[in-house]
């Protein structure tokens, strides 16, 4: 991995154990794993209507460096969008590049 593709800078966001005062966990408590370079290519857009409403979906192809702990159920922040992780891949199990396949969310 070439450090010029990497030109993003991204957060990893990572939800944060909390309960509210009737003990049902807090849906927005998300906490920042850390913030670094990346390449973010959005790979497929498209509109739909789901339950008579337009819905957009935006996914997108996220490339790091390698980072031990990513799972799917950490997010990422790019330039105010936020992503949802699908899927994290160690490219060639190598320990040096990894590839977050992300959904947009909201």
């Amino acid at each position: 991995m070439r450090a010029g593709d990497l030109t993003e800078r991204v957060t990893v966001e990572r939800q944060q154990g909390g309960f509210d005062e009737l003990g049902q966990p807090l849906p927005d408590n998300w906490a920042p794993l850390f913030t670094c370079w990346a390449a973010v290519e959005p790979l497929v857009g498209r509109e739909y209507l789901a339950a008579a409403a337009l819905v957009a979906e935006v996914t997108a192809r996220i490339r790091m460096r390698y980072r031990p702990g990513i799972t799917a159920a950490d997010r990422v922040i790019h330039d105010g969008k936020v992503y949802g992780i699908t899927s994290v891949a160690d490219v060639h199990s190598s320990r040096r590049e990894l590839q977050l396949q992300c959904r947009a969310i909201g």
